[in-house]
C-alpha cells in the first residue's frame, strides 16, 4: 500500500502545474472533493453532513477553469437550492454550463463514520466516481484531512491525493509541533511535550515553574485535539508544589462533555503537552495559512486573527482576515520558515501555523508559535469563499488580499448561532437571500456568503463569511446578518 501510494504521488508532481487554481486555460482536469473527517468527535454527529458541504465555495474557483470537472462527494445529498445559491454568487460563471461539470455523488449514508470509510465500503460507488474522471492523469483527490482511510481511498481509485502521507501527522501533533519550534528556533511557550500520565503533568508543571516562577495558568493539550477541543486549563495561583496533584484533578475542560477522568485517560492513550498560558494586557491569536506543492514550493496564502470562545477562551469560533498588520509580517516569516521545514519533510497540501501574540500597555507585540495544523482548518473554507467571490490576490509582503486595488476584509464563523435558530430551515435562510435582505453586492464584491446551511434546523447554527472593504464594514455586515436571523426567530 505504501509503495503504491508513493507511485501515485509521484504522478501528482508531474501534472501539478495543470491542477493549480491559477490555471485559466482550458484543461480536462478533474478534482474529486472528499471533505471527510477522520475520527470525528461525537458532538459533531448531527452536523457531520453540513461540515462536508464547507468546500462548495471551492467548487466555484475550480469550475472557472474551462473544461475542468469537479466530483463533489457528501454523505447525504446536497440540497439543489444550496448549490444554486453558490452558483448565483458568481456572475462571471455560466451556471448552466458549469453545472454540467459539477457531479454530486452521495452514498445517502447518515451513519456516524468518516465519509472516506463510507466510500471504501461501496465498490460500485467508487467505480461511479472513477467513471466521471475526464482524463485520469489530470485527476486529483482533494481531502480535508489525511489519514490511512484517505491513503486507501486514493490507492483504490488509482488517483493521487493533494495531501501528506499520514506518517507525517506526528509533525502536526502538539508534541511534534513543539519539537519543530525548538529545532527551528521559533519563539514558543515554555512547556513540556510527550506528557502521558497525571504524574507526568505534575512533574512538567514543576519544570515550567523553574523557568517561569510567576506562571499562573498552564494549558494541557491532547496531541490529537483540534479547534480547542482536547484542551484543559489548570490554575496555579496560590498553589505550592505539594498541591499540584490536586490542582490537576481540578482542571477546567474546554469540552464540557468530557470528565477529568476521561480526559486523563485520553492523555495516557495518545499523549499531549502542557505549557504556560501566555498572557498580556492585549491578547490575540493569529494564524498563518500556507500550502506546499508536490514539487516542494511553499506559498503563504493568508493571515487571520482567530476569534476564540468556549469556557476558557481556548475554542476556535471564527476568524478575521487579515491579521493585524502590526504583527502579521513577523508571524508570516516564522510560519514560512516552518512551512519550508515541513515541505522538506515531505508535507503536501494546506496547513496552518497558530500563534499567540501579546503586549503589555504600550510595549511591542510578542508572538509565540503554539500549534501546527497539518491539514485544512476552520479558515480554509472561508478563505476559499473570499477568493472565489472577489477573485482577489494575496500579497504576502503586505499581508493583504486585494481586488482591483481594493483591500478586502472579512469576519467569518462556522458557528453563527442563536437560541431559536433551529426554527429555521435552509429554505428560510435562502428566502432571505432571494429577498435581498442578506445579499451579495456584485459590483463592490461585498456582502455575506453562507456555508453549512443544512446545519440550521439540525443544530441551530450556520456558517457565514461577511466580506467588506474595511474591517468595520465586514464586522457590520456580519452583525447585520446575525440581527436579521435573530429577529426572524423571535417568537
Amino acid at each position: 500500500m505504501i509503495d503504491e501510494f508513493a507511485r501515485l504521488q509521484t504522478g501528482l508532481t508531474e501534472v501539478w502545474p495543470a491542477l493549480t487554481l491559477r490555471s485559466r486555460e482550458a484543461t480536462a482536469r478533474t478534482n474529486i472533493v472528499v471533505h471527510s473527517l477522520s475520527n470525528p468527535p461525537a458532538h459533531l454527529a448531527p452536523v457531520l453532513p453540513a461540515y462536508e458541504e464547507r468546500f462548495l465555495c471551492l467548487v466555484l474557483g475550480l469550475l472557472r477553469t474551462p473544461g475542468s470537472r469537479v466530483v463533489y462527494v457528501t454523505s447525504q445529498p446536497v440540497l439543489p437550492r444550496v448549490v444554486d445559491y453558490w452558483f448565483g454568487l458568481m456572475p462571471d460563471l455560466d451556471a448552466a454550463e458549469a453545472r454540467q461539470r459539477l457531479i454530486l455523488v452521495s452514498p445517502v449514508d447518515g451513519t456516524f463514520q468518516p465519509l472516506s470509510a463510507k466510500l471504501l465500503s461501496r465498490p460500485r460507488l467508487l467505480e461511479r466516481i472513477r467513471s466521471h474522471v475526464v482524463d485520469p492523469p489530470l485527476a486529483v483527490v482533494v481531502p480535508f484531512v489525511m489519514s490511512d482511510l484517505e491513503v486507501q481511498l486514493a490507492v483504490t481509485l488509482g488517483i493521487p491525493i493533494y495531501g501528506s502521507h499520514p506518517a507525517l501527522s506526528a509533525l502536526g501533533s502538539k508534541s511534534g509541533a513543539r519539537r519543530l519550534f525548538r529545532e527551528e528556533s521559533i519563539p514558543h511557550a515554555v512547556g513540556e511535550d510527550n506528557v502521558h500520565t497525571r504524574s507526568d503533568l505534575v512533574n512538567a508543571i514543576r519544570l515550567i515553574r523553574e523557568q517561569r516562577s510567576s506562571v499562573a495558568e498552564v494549558i494541557v493539550k491532547l496531541d490529537a485535539g483540534f479547534s480547542g477541543f482536547g484542551n484543559a486549563l489548570i490554575k496555579l495561583g496560590g498553589i505550592d508544589d505539594a498541591g499540584l496533584d490536586a490542582a490537576v484533578l481540578k482542571m477546567e475542560l474546554e469540552d464540557p462533555s468530557v470528565s477529568s477522568e476521561e480526559f486523563l485517560a485520553l492523555l495516557e492513550e495518545g499523549g499531549g503537552v502542557v505549557e504556560e498560558r501566555i498572557g498580556g494586557d492585549d491578547y490575540r491569536s493569529p494564524s498563518v495559512q500556507l500550502r506546499a506543492s508536490p514539487t516542494g514550493e511553499v506559498e503563504v496564502l493568508s493571515t487571520h486573527d482567530q476569534i476564540l470562545g468556549g469556557p476558557n477562551g481556548l475554542t476556535f469560533r471564527g476568524s478575521r482576515f487579515p491579521a493585524d498588520p502590526e504583527y502579521a509580517i513577523e508571524i508570516t516569516g516564522h510560519a514560512l520558515q516552518l512551512g519550508c521545514r515541513l515541505a522538506r519533510e515531505g508535507a503536501i497540501g494546506r496547513f496552518a501555523i497558530d500563534f499567540v501574540t501579546v503586549r503589555n500597555r504600550d510595549g511591542p507585540w510578542r508572538s509565540y508559535a503554539i500549534e501546527i495544523n497539518l491539514r485544512c482548518g476552520g479558515t480554509t473554507a472561508t478563505y476559499f469563499a473570499l477568493q472565489a467571490l472577489t477573485d482577489a490576490a494575496y500579497d504576502p509582503d503586505s499581508a493583504q488580499l486585494t481586488c482591483d486595488g481594493q483591500a478586502k476584509h472579512y469576519v467569518a464563523s462556522d458557528h453563527l448561532a442563536g437560541p431559536d435558530y433551529r426554527d429555521l430551515t435552509p429554505d428560510d435562510l435562502l428566502d432571505f437571500v432571494d429577498a435581498g435582505a442578506l445579499g451579495w453586492d456584485r459590483e463592490r464584491h461585498t456582502g455575506v456568503a453562507f456555508h453549512m446551511i443544512s446545519s440550521l434546523a439540525v443544530a441551530g447554527f450556520v456558517g457565514a463569511t461577511a466580506i467588506g472593504n474595511t474591517p468595520e464594514e465586514a464586522q457590520a455586515t456580519y452583525d447585520n446578518a446575525k440581527q436579521l436571523l435573530d429577529t426572524a426567530t423571535v417568537r
